[in-house]
């Protein structure tokens, strides 16, 4: 069969198609390395959809705290914008430097 012509054409087109089809497995869309780089950017967004669920379902607790209770709308009242309870007394700590003029000097007498 390979001796005549039809033969040789047969050979060529099935060789043709097979270069054909292992070009676009390795190389075309739908490749491994395409599935590859897809399956990496799955992965990624899979990680992000991770972090933001969390971030969802923390604000869900502070929104579901915020419509049950009073304790965390006072919370946020006193932190947030610094307000007092009638009756309860605001103190601010803070920390003195030490005045530089007053100091004295290092090995000498006091004046």
């Amino acid at each position: 069969m390979l001796n005549s012509m039809f033969g040789r054409v047969v050979l060529m087109l099935a060789l043709l198609i097979i270069v054909w089809i292992q070009s676009q497995l390795w190389l075309g869309e739908g490749s491994i390395g395409h599935n590859r780089e897809l399956q990496g950017e799955i992965d990624a967004r899979k990680a992000e959809n991770a972090v933001l669920a969390e971030r969802n379902r923390i604000l869900m607790a502070e929104v579901r705290d915020l419509k049950q209770g009073l304790e965390a709308v006072e919370e946020r009242a006193r932190l947030d914008l610094g307000m007092v309870k009638n009756g309860e007394t605001f103190v601010r700590v803070t920390h003195s430097r030490p005045d530089v003029s007053s100091a004295q000097p290092a090995g000498g007498a006091p004046r």
